[in-house]
């Protein structure tokens, strides 16, 4: 995990140091706080220049920093993990891997075949000096951060990073959009002084739509959000990317019909573990399950293995289990994806390695509290009483420990309960529940400090309330409890594993009911289909970078390749039934894994989003809606906090 910039200059005045914001420096140290250096390439002949800087995480094999330049002048910087496709030695570092396989590339059809073969998440930048090209993108999911920043001024600076600053005037950032691989041609762009981009799009290997369509398509939804003065073209050999994944099985049984209302059941199914004991009863379901549960237990552990551990390779004896640190955290709220991803860790993190869940909490409001009363108040402006008072809060926690009512919000008690059954999986694991307490002052205060940036460009209701859960519960500073009283914490953990990717896929938002009921299966598979696509765009970037603030790396077991493609093969019929009720229905392919590998409770509880379960949505205001653009990111003065 990295933080990785570019600037481009063409035919500028101005020194190329002026385009590299300092503030934008510091976020990306925060990325990667074990090197940081930086390198400028001026060709003086062709009046353009280019700076580098690279910032590294330290995970995997020898610290390698970045940028890497080679013998022939090429360049090179990588934000991403390679976990299959291209063979990664347990002492290698994939930045060297990948970017030794890109010096062999002879052709533009080499560099495509090498980056289609990547399995894991990635963006890069690459400089191809013998050509005079700039390549870069981000992979097929976008789990990755890098944004883009065009000059209005046709002379001045193009720029690339992973994260930037909250920007309210002039040139705005965007997300590069996942939808291939860019190459600009510096030496051409020089000379006509414009930029133009060159795109090479992903493409399914089996589908039926042709190049044209497939680059007609993309062209149009790239431009859109483009400069007028940026130019975007096809790749005059109509060269694609080979898609990671094979396409979404859309088939729909006759039997089950396309209304909900047309399923001839008449069976009542209850909300319980014993009902999914029923369907596991059923051979052929579950032999599907346990597919399910190989292929997602493979994903789980290339991601928990993928990692240096310092003291498991300078010594073969196991330290002190009380010494021991955790290498591997879970964004945790006890519900059935966080519930299968840590059970599943469990399996393969070494039995001495504590696994850190991390449980996020914000300060409920009185009101909250007061459900009879709270509608009687709703033309009130919301006033900052809370549960108990901030000072007195904070006292109790860290003199007493004493369990504090005023964070116990819907994610905290399923989160306990949650750790009592993985305890009981495994009593021999030190599980550290991480109870993550948020008060709105300090809501506030970290917010203006850096989340807003961290989510810019992005800037919704939505955005604020998962973006700032996300950096508290990844930031992994709260309390643990020691023989019954709670004692400060903070995890260690680099690796944090998340389990996006679930509801997509599996039809787990309450809209997936919605748009079953209205539309039937063909309508929930063109959901679930767009739910996929855009998760690049709608979280994928913004969580990366949240995550990545604090030097810590997000890794997405639910969107490691081969469980999407086993996932995507299946009719929507075998992952998921919306005729059945919630907590059972939706996800319920998941349900039924979680059953047959241990899990009791948890696989029946009913989806609840991070906004919701932490209680951050409508803290600080009750009027706004999830798609509304955030006031609260925009920057204000010392004065109007």
């Amino acid at each position: 995990m990295c933080g990785i910039c570019c600037v481009v200059t063409l035919c500028s005045q101005h020194a190329i140091h002026d385009f590299f914001n300092k503030d934008i420096l510091c976020r990306l140290r925060r990325r990667g706080p074990d090197s940081s250096q930086q390198l400028i390439k001026t060709v003086s002949d062709l009046s353009y220049e280019c700076l580098f800087s690279g910032h590294v995480l330290h995970l995997r094999g020898l610290v390698t920093p970045q940028p890497l330049k080679d013998a022939n002048n090429n360049i090179f910087l990588w934000n991403g993990e390679i976990f299959n496709g291209v063979h990664v030695g347990d002492l290698e570092n994939d930045t060297e891997v990948v970017f030794h396989h890109l010096a062999l590339c002879s052709s533009e059809a080499d560099i495509l075949s090498l980056f289609s073969s990547l399995r894991g998440p990635w963006s890069f930048i690459y400089y191809q000096a013998s050509r005079h090209s700039l390549w870069f993108g981000r992979d097929y999911f976008g789990r990755r951060s890098l944004l883009w920043q065009f000059s209005n001024d046709v002379d001045s600076a193009f720029c690339l990073t992973s994260v930037s600053v909250y920007s309210e005037s002039g040139n705005q950032w965007q997300e590069v959009p996942a939808s291939g691989i860019f190459k600009i041609d510096l030496k051409a762009c020089a000379t006509t002084k414009s930029l133009s981009l060159t795109l090479f799009p992903w493409k399914y290997s089996c589908t039926e739509k042709t190049a044209e369509e497939i680059f007609l398509n993309v062209l149009d939804q790239v431009s859109k959000d483009l400069p007028n003065h940026i130019h975007l073209v096809m790749n005059e050999s109509k060269l694609c990317l080979r898609a990671p994944v094979i396409p979404l099985n859309k088939t729909i049984s006759e039997a089950l019909g396309e209304c909900p209302g047309t399923n001839t059941s008449n069976i009542i199914h209850a909300v319980s573990v014993e009902t999914l004991q029923g369907f596991l009863a059923e051979e052929p379901k579950k032999k599907l399950v346990c597919q399910f549960i190989d292929v997602l237990n493979e994903a789980v552990k290339r991601r928990v293995l993928s990692l240096f551990r310092d003291e498991d390779q300078k010594t073969r004896e196991v330290p002190n289990m009380s010494n021991r640190k955790a290498h591997v955290a879970v964004l945790f709220s006890g519900g059935i994806d966080s519930m299968v991803i840590a059970a599943l860790a469990d399996k393969h993190v070494p039995l001495e390695e504590p696994i850190d869940l991390l449980n996020v909490a914000f300060m409920i409001k009185e009101q909250a509290k007061q459900k009879g009363t709270a509608k009687k108040h709703t033309n009130q402006e919301v006033k900052l009483d809370l549960l108990c008072p901030q000072e007195s809060c904070q006292d109790l926690d860290a003199k007493t420990g004493a369990h504090l009512s005023c964070f116990d919000v819907p994610d905290r008690i399923t989160g306990r309960a949650g750790l009592k059954e993985l305890e009981a999986i495994n009593p021999s694991r030190t599980w550290n529940f991480v109870e993550i307490n948020v008060t709105l002052e300090e809501l506030k205060k970290m917010r203006q400090q850096c989340i807003n940036h961290l989510i810019y460009p992005l800037d919704t209701v939505l955005d604020d309330s998962i973006g700032c859960a996300l950096w508290f519960a990844s930031r992994g500073e709260g309390f643990i409890s020691n023989q019954g009283e709670l004692k400060p914490y903070k995890s260690p953990a680099k690796v944090v594993l998340t389990g996006i990717g679930a509801d997509e896929q599996l039809a787990g938002y309450s809209r997936h009911r919605v748009c079953f009921k209205k539309y039937g299966l063909e309508g929930l598979n063109k959901e679930l289909e767009v739910d996929l696509d855009r998760i690049s765009s709608r979280n994928l970037g913004r969580d990366d970078r949240i995550i990545g603030d604090h030097g810590k790396e997000a890794r997405f077991p639910f969107l490691d390749e081969d469980v999407v493609s086993f996932l995507n093969s299946l009719p929507i019929s075998e992952k998921a039934d919306l005729t059945l009720p919630r907590g059972i229905g939706e996800k319920l392919i998941l349900r039924l894994a979680a059953k047959e590998f241990g899990l009791t409770a948890s696989t029946i509880l009913p989806k609840r989003a991070v906004q919701f379960g932490s209680r951050i949505a409508k803290l600080e205001s009750n009027s706004e809606k999830a798609s509304d653009t955030c006031s609260r990111l925009k920057l204000f003065s010392v004065d109007e906090l």
